[in-house]
């Protein structure tokens, strides 16, 4: 079955009129995010309020990705620690360093930019990377 649609006008109005028809003053409907409630106005007074209210999501905080700013070969870890695979999840902060982009005889160091919980690693270690290629997932700590 599927949810009723309270935004959709022509379902207000089959509402309002099956309310009217049936001699019924009012109905209020409430779900997690909104409310509806129509009024209908008897005797000498002639009228119809409705309203509609809508409670905002909460905003979940997206994933964070890490990625590659440039081009280059991908390396996780650092040269004096195991590889960033070997110690996920972990709590990181957005200026620990999480691996490298090789390009050339230049290591690129990749940071967190973010604080979070490093989740996943998305590309293989020596990997060739391009710009904007995701390397890991950071979920944001609450």
């Amino acid at each position: 079955m599927s949810a009723i649609d309270f935004s959709d006008p022509a379902t207000i109005a089959f509402l309002t009129e099956a309310l009217t028809a049936a001699g019924v003053s009012g109905l209020e409907i409430s779900w997690p995010s909104g409310q509806l409630r129509i009024v209908i106005a008897t005797g000498n007074e002639a009228g119809i309020d409705v309203s509609v209210t809508f409670r905002p999501a909460p905003t979940a905080q997206p994933l964070v990705v890490v990625k590659a700013p440039m081009a280059g070969h991908f390396y996780p870890g650092s040269p004096s620690r195991s590889a960033a695979a070997d110690r996920m999840p972990q709590s990181v902060l957005a200026t620990d360093l999480l691996g490298f982009l090789r390009v050339g005889p230049v290591l690129l160091p990749l940071c967190a930019g973010r604080a979070g919980i490093l989740t996943k690693q998305l590309a293989e270690p020596d990997a060739l990377v391009g710009f904007g290629d995701p390397l890991f997932e950071i979920e944001p700590q609450s």
